[in-house]
């Protein structure tokens, strides 16, 4: 892996250190996340909820919002749709939960992905509609492009608002309400600007907490007494949990709502959050993390969806029930399991694939006849990551193939597929992720134009990856200072990605000790006579060597083992010393 790192102008991270009063390393990191104005800086460090935009700036929120207190003055019957994802489940329980509050009886209905496919479709629309039709429909993380199904609801005289973050290929849908920020409205000077505005990256459930915030306000200012009673605050945990799974950037306020989300998760009330965490091994009394999310909550929350059905992971975010709560929970634990079966099969398939058919390829496109479209998106993500380049792995529905494609930094998948799309039934996403489905008989002619679009777009292929150091820091720096310098970072995620420290010339006097055939841990002195201790993990093919000077990249986080609080550095990568540096 090539080694990165580019040093800053000499005296410019002492003179940020100096005017925002933070420690030299620290000054150096935020100079690394873009923040040179202490101002900034300031804000960054310090994300408060009082810095939240206006929620009626958003296009469209007044409109929506409108019609919710309509509704509520009306007791007009509702159905909330949402996605079977994390952001899609979370926007679902966030909004059904505060319309319950004021007397209403949403009901809600999440797409079953082997029967209705994705998003808003006449499948699951007329699944929703069975036990009668409503007053109001609403859909959440979908719903952006699906102009007949809005027009299907329509002629029903059944009002639509869609509040959705997934970029729009077509027009702008009419005869809805739509809430996303993505969209380019005819009456826009300009397309969107992310960086105009803090919400603009916002996910769905974010979108959801600004609706909410939105409806009351208007409602406080008609003195509605429901309106002041609920503290929306508190709704954060939910908002947490859909913001940092569905990997929206963490600036702006995703920053604000993630960090104070994570407080309120910790301390959540929820039953069935709570019954999760204790079943996924999360322990909120150590401080909550976004990997807590990314790797233990949000795949069992997912787990329902791709395989089985979403609702149940939304009623166990809604219930007051404990017994319900626990079983559910192990339920979807249950779910999890079979979900890594079903994808560490593929996976290995996926492989073999690549291997002996595709390794040349700058961007690769699978299909597997047995392959579960539930699990295809993570399959895409670890192909993507494992081989370095945009990966779309499609599974078998009747005559059609769907499917998730993940892409890596420097590739937008919505550009790349924007000129190669004309196989497709229907796509769209996000420019790191996206989903597609196409006749399988057009599988091998697609694969032939993303391949070229891949190509067009990284002028030819793309680089191997590249390991970038935050900074380079010397042992006797590491201890609780530099934690505190991390821990004012947090949380991590996309757009704001955990610091990869360098550290030259470390030798180890005793062989690292293999466990679990996969990892190793290793300690060092740092000079002072401190030991310092790490782990690598799925590293032990690459056992570094004893006595002689090495490099290290790595990560510094705290381990909490048997009640104590342990510092750790995580191994990402090593060489062997040379006297360049800089490299």
């Amino acid at each position: 892996m090539r080694w990165t790192y580019k040093p800053f102008p000499p005296g410019q991270a002492a003179a940020l250190a100096r005017a925002a009063g933070v420690s030299p390393i620290l000054a150096e990191l935020l100079l690394r996340a873009g923040l040179d104005d202490p101002a900034r800086a300031a804000k960054f460090l310090h994300p408060a909820l009082k810095e939240l935009d206006d929620p009626l700036r958003i296009r469209n929120l007044a409109a929506a919002a409108d019609r919710l207190r309509a509704a509520i003055a009306a007791r007009e019957t509702i159905v909330v749709l949402g996605d079977y994802d994390v952001d899609g489940v979370t926007s679902t329980a966030l909004l059904v939960s505060i319309l319950r509050r004021f007397g209403l009886h949403p009901r809600f209905i999440v797409p079953r992905r082997m029967e209705d496919g994705y998003g808003l479709s006449r499948s699951a629309i007329d699944r929703a509609l069975e036990p009668g039709k409503p007053d109001l429909f609403i859909a959440l993380d979908c719903g952006t492009n699906s102009h007949d199904e809005i027009a299907y609801l329509r002629a029903q005289n059944i009002d639509v608002i869609v509040v959705d973050h997934h970029r729009s290929k077509e027009k702008v849908i009419e005869h809805a309400i739509l809430i996303n920020p993505h969209v380019h409205h005819p009456a826009d000077a300009a397309p969107p600007d992310p960086a105009a505005d803090a919400w603009r990256d916002l996910c769905t459930v974010g979108l959801v907490f600004k609706l909410a915030h939105g409806l009351l306000k208007q409602l406080r200012a008609e003195n509605h007494p429901t309106a002041y009673e609920i503290k929306l605050r508190d709704s954060l945990d939910l908002v947490a949990l859909g913001t940092v799974a569905d990997l929206v950037p963490l600036h702006g306020e995703n920053r604000i709502l993630a960090r104070h989300g994570l407080r309120i998760l910790q301390h959540t009330r929820r039953p069935g959050i709570r019954a999760l965490m204790h079943i996924a091994g999360v322990r909120p009394e150590n401080g909550l993390m976004p990997v807590d999310i990314s790797f233990r909550l949000g795949p069992r929350i997912n787990a329902s969806g791709r395989i089985d059905d979403a609702s149940l992971s939304v009623e166990l975010m809604l219930s007051d029930d404990d017994t319900f709560c626990g079983e559910t929970a192990l339920r979807l634990h249950g779910l999890n399991r079979e979900r890594q079966d079903i994808e560490r099969r593929i996976t290995e398939e996926a492989e073999r694939l690549i291997e002996e058919n595709y390794a040349a390829d700058p961007g690769i496109v699978l299909y597997g006849e047995n392959w579960h479209p539930g699990v295809v998106g993570i399959v895409a993500g670890r192909l993507s990551r494992k081989y370095h380049r945009p990966c779309i792995v499609l599974g078998n529905e009747g005559e059609q193939a769907k499917g998730s494609g993940r892409s890596v930094d420097g590739v937008n998948l919505v550009e790349a597929l924007g000129t190669c799309c004309e196989h497709l039934l229907s796509w769209g996403g996000h420019p790191m992720a996206i989903g597609v489905s196409l006749p399988q008989r057009h599988i091998a002619a697609f694969r032939a134009r993303f391949v070229e679009s891949i190509r067009r777009h990284t002028g030819g292929g793309l680089n191997g990856p590249a390991l970038d150091l935050a900074i380079w820091i010397t042992p006797p720096e590491i201890g609780e200072h530099l934690m505190a310098d991390i821990c004012a970072l947090h949380p991590f995620g996309q757009g704001n990605t955990e610091p990869v420290f360098g550290i030259r010339r470390v030798t180890l006097q005793q062989r690292p000790e293999i466990f679990r055939g996969q990892h190793f841990r290793f300690h060092f002195d740092d000079g002072t006579g401190r030991r310092l201790f790490g782990v690598a993990w799925k590293l032990a093919t690459r056992i570094p060597p004893t006595g002689t000077p090495i490099d290290m990249a790595v990560e510094i986080t705290w381990n909490h083992y048997n009640d104590r609080k342990l510092l750790q550095l995580e191994l990402i990568d090593w060489r062997e010393s040379t006297e360049e540096e800089n490299k």
